[in-house]
């Protein structure tokens, strides 16, 4: 594939989700659908409440038009195609419906977590009924084992993997651009790696899902006209650890997706010493919070993070490519 073609995804998305975007955000704001920050949150965050949200219906949508339109001009479209991108606007449909909860019924919790988790679950259990329709091979990698080929363990593994990382780029996303920077690295990633196994459906994908979060970007950097919410966190963390299956790369994703995997960790260790020794470890979680209360801007958060994720997904590169 010339790398011509690969720029056709990407600038195609690009120019949907920019060009749709401000539509998108004046819709929102004469009906006044705005986020209200959380109560528990830092104090400056408050002058970000009544933003403009689900800003990750424009980008999923146009990643997902251009994944489907590219892959059949290129006569590529399978059922790997339908997997990723059906398992996307799964979770899109998940997130928008807690959003919807929270900005338009003004329900402050949107879904509950019960609701949410199994709904999460349902949406991995698609990916695993798409993946044996595919023909694929349901290998895992178990440490100090080997290659295991065995069906009930690979659905039990996709199922907990894609739910745990859709959480986790969910946790991620509370400052602005996090997640837009953090997930473009990370899907970028993934296009190299998949161009390296000659999988063109993931590398139209990742394209594709570049595209539509940079265009998103120029309205979500500091200070953000829009945040991506739930519709939008939820099928990216979803869609990076289906592409990770796709390559039969899983344990890469620890790496690629370090900064989600560190987001998430850092609220499971500030639960659990509560819990257990009544202290927390840090200020507040996730830890993005906790630099933002020690005094640093959220600039420097947030191109740090992005530091540390290009580095990871760097390093993910050479010991999986």
């Amino acid at each position: 594939m010339h790398w011509t073609e690969m720029l056709m995804p990407f600038v195609f998305s690009f120019g949907l989700a920019i060009s749709i975007m401000p539509i998108f955000i004046g819709y929102l704001r004469i009906r006044q659908f705005g986020q209200t920050t959380r109560e528990e949150g830092p104090l400056w965050h408050e002058v970000k409440s009544g933003t403009p949200t689900m800003g990750g219906v424009v980008f999923i949508l146009a990643a997902s038009l251009v994944v489907i339109g590219t892959a059949i001009w290129k006569d590529v479209l399978n059922v790997t195609s339908w997997m990723l991108v059906l398992v996307l606007i799964f979770f899109a449909l998940i997130g928008f419906w807690d959003d919807f909860l929270k900005v338009f019924r003004k329900q402050n919790e949107g879904l509950t977590s019960k609701q949410k988790f199994i709904a999460q679950l349902v949406g991995s259990a698609l990916f695993v009924a798409f993946f044996y329709w595919s023909g694929s091979t349901p290998l895992l990698t178990i440490p100090f084992i080997g290659a295991v080929e065995n069906w009930f363990l690979f659905a039990v593994f996709a199922i907990l993997w894609i739910t745990g990382f859709s959480n986790a780029v969910n946790l991620t996303d509370g400052l602005d651009g996090l997640v837009a920077g953090t997930a473009s690295i990370a899907y970028g990633a993934y296009a190299y790696l998949a161009y390296r196994q000659d999988q063109i459906e993931v590398l139209l994908f990742c394209l594709a899902i570049i595209g539509g979060l940079v265009g998103f970007f120029f309205f979500n950097k500091k200070p953000a006209k829009i945040f991506m919410g739930d519709v939008g966190s939820l099928a990216l963390g979803a869609g990076l650890a289906v592409v990770s299956l796709a390559l039969q790369l899983e344990w890469s994703l620890l790496i690629i997706g370090l900064i989600f995997v560190i987001e998430t960790a850092s609220v499971i260790l500030q639960v659990g010493s509560f819990k257990l020794r009544g202290k927390r470890i840090f200020k507040m979680s996730p830890i993005h919070h906790h630099f933002e209360m020690s005094g640093w801007s959220e600039w420097r958060v947030v191109l740090t993070f992005w530091f540390v994720e290009l580095v990871a997904a760097i390093i993910g590169i050479m010991l999986f490519g």
